[in-house]
């Protein structure tokens, strides 16, 4: 797996999937198992859908 998401793009992903944990925990639901996927994506440096897509956001090719 090749890097594809940069450093902005993992910073974001990070307070994304973790203010979507909170809400989840906040509201008491499973959704809130959702904002995994972002910090997943966040900590792997890797986003299939980016990879499907054509995108890459990391400086490194």
């Amino acid at each position: 797996m090749q890097c594809n998401v940069g450093q902005t793009d993992k910073r974001i992903r990070m307070v994304v999937g973790v203010v979507i944990l909170a809400a989840g925990a906040y509201y008491q639901s499973w959704w809130g198992l959702v904002g995994l996927l972002p910090l997943m994506t966040a900590i792997t440096g890797y986003c299939p859908p980016y990879k499907l897509l054509g995108i890459n956001t990391s400086k490194g090719k």
